[in-house]
């Protein structure tokens, strides 16, 4: 298996990952995890728990577009190192989103976005 597609496996894992300091954050400021009504138990949240819930909406919303970017490349035989390269870009730009996100330091938490969607399109210019 390519790194490319290693890659693509951690970037799968992120909105779970994230889902899981939003459990932390549900149970700081609420008390608990309510896990029959855990979107309703989201809205609650406040300041850094809202923020958490915001960073793993579009940790599932980068996922579409890097995926196919990943695909797209081995599928147009891009050169490994190259796709590859672009991915562990996405993935250290993708695990700092959160991060910056939940820290509320917005600069560098765009700029994380911007590199992210930056290595997901060149894996298609790559690609064409």
């Amino acid at each position: 298996m390519t790194i490319a597609f290693w890659c693509l496996l951690i970037a799968c894992l992120l909105p779970i990952v994230t889902a899981w300091a939003c459990g932390y954050f549900r149970m700081k400021q609420l008390g608990k995890v309510d896990n029959k009504h855990p979107r309703a138990q989201y809205l609650q949240l406040e300041g850094a728990g809202a923020r958490a819930v915001a960073a793993q909406q579009n940790a599932w919303e980068a996922l579409p577009i890097f995926a196919s970017g990943v695909l797209v490349a081995h599928a147009a035989g891009v050169a490994q190192g190259n796709a590859d390269m672009a991915a562990m870009i996405f993935v250290a730009a993708r695990i700092l989103y959160p991060v910056f996100y939940i820290a509320n330091i917005d600069m560098l938490r765009s700029l994380s976005f911007i590199v992210g969607l930056g290595a997901s399109i060149s894996l298609f210019v790559m690609a064409a």
